[in-house]
């Protein structure tokens, strides 16, 4: 079994082989149509807003790809994506407690976007893993039940 310092290590070899994947996903996850856009379908009230799930799980899904082996993420992650990323339908009634339906869909996103980008981030940074923890380093192995 791997030590604490051997996954941080394991965590930063799997975020640099798939860097620049993960970088363009950011790109993307930044752009008009993944980003502002259903931010403002949030606020207008509109059912496009709906479609943020599924850019969440892409993001998720890169980085389930990136966890060390025999980890997962930390419970109050999975909460939260379960909670936004569900697959959860428009239905008319929605409309009555907007906020209570779709708020989920925007936390999920933001959390996994932020998780992406330290990745990007120390992932371009970083040449070892650090024992003097950066904050958004210290975030990742928080996600992945390191720390």
């Amino acid at each position: 079994m791997l030590d604490s310092s051997e996954k941080d290590s394991e965590l930063l070899t799997n975020i640099q082989a798939r860097w620049s994947d993960l970088a363009k996903l950011l790109e993307e996850t930044n752009s008009h149509w993944s980003y502002e856009d259903p931010i403002y379908r949030f606020y207008h009230q509109s059912f496009k807003v709906y479609g943020l799930q599924s850019e969440t799980k892409r993001i998720v899904d890169a980085l389930q790809s990136l966890a060390p082996a025999g980890t997962t993420f930390c419970p109050m992650f999975q909460e939260i994506y379960k909670a936004g990323a569900s697959g959860k339908q428009f239905e008319l009634e929605h409309n009555l407690q907007w906020t209570v339906h779709t708020r989920p869909f925007l936390e999920a996103f933001f959390h996994a976007r932020f998780f992406l980008e330290m990745a990007v981030k120390y992932g371009k940074e970083l040449s070892t893993a650090p024992t003097m923890l950066p904050s958004g380093w210290a975030a990742l192995l928080c996600l992945y039940n390191l720390r």
